[in-house]
């Protein structure tokens, strides 16, 4: 049966529209009125607290019942990965290629690969070596070259007295969770050839093998082909996935899969979150009305490459003409305007989850008027860390308005010691002006004391909260008091985010998200 994405289209499923969220159906394949009214029953004893680290956060507002048709990455997004075994994976694979491909030394298998040393939002210097921190202005906070920290006076040297370009080919942007391992490797490449007696390779020729590199373990099937073998040791099966994605469906949204992986790729790892999650979905390919493989993202949004149709064992049966998708069929290619064409859905009725900052946001966002739901497996963890320490963290705002008060009282009483030091050069051997240029002093000194005091124990509790989030870089989102270039990102080209899909399942497929009232600083 033909058919578009548009909301008015009948489901063709059987049984997944009509079933209730956990799924209880009768022998005919219909949901049993017993088993929906106790799911809206369980429904209503649900806490309407929310845990944190299960929230949807809102940058912009984002009305639910506006949108007909929600799309979704697989990678990060619908298949969340370990990422420390992920990352050691990888690392082991490139390793491989960059001993048997580029005549690297067989040593730098015994290298340490620290996995906590890669964050999002890390900026690769290809001329130096340096990885760095950048605030939300492309100014670098802190800064690493391979794992020694760069001290303050060096890093505002480099990247501080001239305007750097993040853009310019010299950086290269750490901006997914794939790429991770190649910040790791990086660092201690770098430190390790730095250590060498023997010339070293440019920067610049270590950072573009390392990337060559685990971009062909990822082709080649070096790395997928050892997951697909054991999909429970790298990838976590959301119990809480299906019934997200039946919600939506239930509400009479139409579901969409966007993926880069390749047929022989998503196919198992599909079945692996979704087959047997619920009994009214015959297999995972039954929560979706369009399956689009090998997209080439964020070529899609840009490009147009034409639609292909691909058979069960995902050979190519032909090209696309004008005919609307057909549900059921695995598409591969393909590009926005056909996309949108062909499904009939379009603008800001389509949302789009996915966790890429370039590849998923920053492109849907300027090719198309699609919503945006990023995905931020990472939002877990400091969410944690942040609750954990909501008090330390509301010292540390304490104390910075107290150093802001303190500079601003220093700065208004040496301007009166100023003033009077140029009375007494007028009126000399007054004992009036002394005893008041000698309190003036007293009470500069007094501050002057409790300034640097404030000053130490800020900076012990910052380095104590950085620690807690991460040892090496300090929180994702921020960099010192500015929010971090990535966390900036987040905020840019993300209508809304949230750690795990499945956490859409604590709302209603109606709910209106609204994004913070954005504030000038003379109206806080």
């Amino acid at each position: 049966m033909a058919s578009s994405l548009d909301a008015s289209t009948p489901n063709v499923s059987p049984s997944s529209d009509d079933a209730g969220v956990d799924g209880r159906v009768a022998s005919d394949g219909s949901a049993t009125v017993g088993g929906r009214v106790m799911a809206l029953l369980e429904g209503l004893s649900r806490p309407s607290e929310i845990p944190r680290r299960c929230r949807v956060y809102a940058n912009r507002n984002l009305q639910l019942d506006r949108v007909r048709v929600v799309g979704f990455d697989m990678d990060y997004t619908l298949a969340l990965y370990d990422q420390p075994r992920m990352e050691m994976l990888s690392i082991a694979a490139t390793v491989d290629k960059l001993i048997g491909l580029r005549n690297y030394p067989e040593s730098i298998r015994g290298l340490t690969y620290d996995a906590r040393f890669g964050i999002r939002g890390l900026v690769i210097d290809r001329e130096t070596g340096n990885i760095l921190k950048p605030d939300r202005y492309g100014s670098p906070g802190r800064a690493f070259h391979g794992r020694q920290p760069i001290d303050r006076a060096l890093l505002n040297e480099l990247y501080h007295k001239h305007r750097i370009r993040l853009s310019s080919e010299r950086f290269a942007f750490i901006d997914t969770l794939f790429a991770l391992p190649e910040a790791v490797m990086y660092a201690s490449l770098v430190e390790f050839f730095d250590a060498r007696p023997e010339p070293r390779p440019a920067y610049a020729r270590i950072w573009d093998d390392i990337r060559e590199c685990i971009d062909l373990a990822h082709r080649d099937g070096a790395i997928k082909d050892i997951i697909v073998k054991d999909l429970p040791s790298y990838i976590e099966r959301d119990p809480h996935l299906a019934e997200a994605l039946h919600k939506m469906r239930s509400s009479g949204k139409k579901l969409f899969l966007l993926t880069n992986s390749a047929w022989d790729y998503t196919n198992p790892v599909m079945s692996y979150l979704l087959d047997g999650a619920l009994d009214a979905y015959p297999g995972w390919r039954n929560y979706f009305d369009v399956v689009v493989v090998s997209a080439q993202k964020p070529g899609f949004f840009t490009d147009r490459r034409p639609f292909e149709e691909l058979d069960p064992a995902g050979r190519v049966v032909g090209v696309m003409g004008e005919e609307p998708f057909v549900r059921g069929k695995v598409y591969a290619g393909g590009n926005l305007r056909d996309f949108e064409e062909r499904a009939g859905a379009r603008g800001d009725r389509v949302l789009f989850v996915g966790d890429h900052i370039y590849g998923d946001m920053l492109r849907s966002r300027k090719s198309s008027a699609w919503r945006t739901a990023m995905i931020i497996q990472e939002l877990e963890h400091e969410v944690h860390v942040h609750d954990d320490l909501v008090g330390s963290i509301a010292r540390l705002e304490e104390l910075e308005r107290h150093l802001r008060h303190l500079d601003a009282e220093i700065d208004e009483k040496q301007h009166i010691l100023r003033s009077l030091e140029k009375l007494s050069s007028v009126e000399a051997g007054r004992d009036d002006l002394t005893s008041a240029k000698r309190l003036a002093r007293d009470v500069v000194d007094r501050m002057r004391g409790e300034l640097r005091a404030t000053m130490s124990e800020h900076a012990a509790l910052e380095f104590k909260l950085d620690d807690a989030f991460n040892v090496f870089w300090g929180p994702s989102f921020r960099e010192g008091r500015e929010v971090s270039k990535f966390g900036d990102q987040v905020e840019d080209y993300a209508c809304v985010y949230t750690s795990r899909v499945s956490n859409f399942r604590f709302y209603s497929p109606m709910r209106h998200f609204r994004g913070p009232r954005d504030l000038m600083p003379h109206e806080r």
